[in-house]
C-alpha cells in the first residue's frame, strides 16, 4: 500500500501575528490534527488554525496519466522552473524512467523524488454524502442526545489525537537529545586531541625531555584515512621513531583525533580509549566530506559503468534553505537526504 501523507497549503492568516502571515501560499507536511487545528512542519513543530489552511492528501507512488502531482521535493534541472507546492497534471508516466512523469507546464521531466500523487477526494465525498444523517427527521429530544454524543466524541478524539502527537514528538525530541549529545561528546574528544598534540609537540613539554628537542612531522594522506608522525632530532634530521594511525572502514576520518594517536604511538604513550573509540559524528556541518547516493531513477538514465557505482562523495560548502550545498556544485535536500560523514576535519573553516 502507497504511503499517505497531509500537507497544510496556508490560504490566510485570520489571527494578527499568527507565525505563517507572511508564508500564504506555502505548503507544510501536517504531523497531527484536531478538529480546531493542524500541526505543521516548518524546522519546528506549528499549529495552524483549519480555517486558514487548505489540506492536500497524497499517496507516494508512481503517477499516472491524468493524475495530479504535488511537488513536494522540487529539483529542476536547466531551463526548468517549478518550485515546491506546485500542482500539475500527468500527461506521460513511466519517462524517461519508471517514476518519471512529464507535463504539459514543464518542459522536460519531473522525477519520482520530486512529487507525491494527490488523492482524488471526491470518491471519499461521494461515500460520506451516503453516510448523512437527517437532522431535519429527528425529535428534539433526539437531537440532544445525538448532540450529546457528538461533543463527547469530539473530546475523546481531540484528546487521543494530542496525545498521540504529544507522544510523537517525545520519541522525536528524545532522538534528537541523543543524537545532540553522541555529537557533543564528539566534540570535546576533537578538542582533547589537539590538545594533546599541542602540548606534546611543544618543546616546552614532553620533547624537552629527550635534550635534543626532536621535532614532530605529520604526514596526513586522507584518500588512505591515515595519519603518520615522524620524529626526528633537530640536529641532523635522524629519525627517532614513527607513529601511525589509521581509521576503520566504518568510521569517520578525523585528522585531529589521528594526530593524537599517531603521535602518541611514536612516543610510546598510552592512547586512550576515547580516541580508538570515538562516537561517529551524527550533524553535518560545514567542511565535513560526505558520502552520498544518486537517486535510483537518475543512475538509470546513465550507461551501466557510466558512474562506477551509485554514491557520491562531496564537501559541504554551505548549509542555507533547507538544502546542503556542494563544494563544486549540487546539493540535497536536508529533509530527503541520505548522507554519511566520511571525514570531519574542517582544517578548511577553521575547526
Amino acid at each position: 500500500m502507497a504511503e499517505t501523507k497531509k500537507y497544510v497549503r496556508i490560504k490566510k492568516a485570520s489571527i494578527e501575528g499568527a507565525w505563517y502571515a507572511d508564508k500564504l501560499g506555502q505548503i507544510f507536511e501536517v504531523y497531527y490534527e484536531n478538529s480546531v487545528a493542524l500541526g505543521a512542519v516548518c524546522y519546528g513543530y506549528y499549529s495552524v488554525l483549519r480555517e486558514d489552511a487548505e489540506i492536500i492528501v497524497t499517496e507516494k507512488r508512481p503517477a499516472k496519466v491524468g493524475e495530479r502531482v504535488l511537488i513536494t521535493k522540487p529539483s529542476p534541472m536547466g531551463k526548468q522552473s517549478y518550485k515546491t507546492g506546485d500542482i500539475f497534471i500527468v500527461n506521460h508516466e513511466n519517462t524517461p524512467a519508471f517514476g518519471g512523469v512529464r507535463t504539459s507546464d514543464v518542459t522536460g521531466f519531473i522525477g519520482p523524488k520530486e512529487y507525491e500523487v494527490i488523492v482524488n477526494n471526491e470518491i471519499k465525498n461521494e461515500e460520506a454524502d451516503e453516510m448523512k444523517i437527517d437532522l431535519n427527521a429527528m425529535g428534539y429530544d433526539e437531537l440532544l442526545a445525538h448532540g450529546d454524543a457528538v461533543m463527547e466524541a469530539i473530546k475523546k478524539r481531540t484528546f487521543q489525537e494530542g496525545f498521540q502527537a504529544a507522544k510523537q514528538v517525545q520519541r522525536k525530541l528524545a532522538k534528537m537529545k541523543t543524537s545532540i549529545n553522541t555529537q557533543a561528546r564528539r566534540d570535546e574528544i576533537v578538542e582533547q586531541a589537539k590538545a594533546d598534540v599541542e602540548k606534546l609537540a611543544n618543546k616546552y613539554g614532553y620533547y624537552y625531555a629527550y635534550g635534543r628537542n626532536p621535532k614532530a612531522e605529520f604526514i596526513v594522506n586522507c584518500e588512505k584515512r591515515t595519519v603518520v608522525t615522524i620524529l626526528r632530532w633537530i640536529a641532523d634530521g635522524q629519525i627517532v621513531a614513527r607513529g601511525i594511525a589509521k581509521a576503520a572502514p566504518s568510521d569517520c576520518f578525523n585528522v585531529h583525533i589521528g594526530r593524537a594517536i599517531a603521535l602518541r604511538r611514536a612516543l610510546g604513550l598510552t592512547v586512550p580509549d576515547e580516541y580508538l573509540n570515538a562516537p561517529q559524528p551524527t550533524e553535518v556541518r560545514v567542511g565535513d566530506v560526505v558520502r552520498g547516493k544518486y537517486a535510483d531513477y537518475y543512475y538509470q538514465l546513465c550507461r551501466e559503468g557510466e558512474l562506477g557505482d551509485d554514491s557520491y562523495e562531496a564537501k559541504i560548502r554551505e548549509i542555507a534553505d533547507g538544502k546542503y550545498r556542494y563544494v563544486g556544485g549540487g546539493y540535497d535536500f536536508i529533509d530527503d537526504a541520505d548522507l554519511t560523514i566520511i571525514d570531519d576535519s574542517r582544517e578548511e573553516v577553521g575547526e
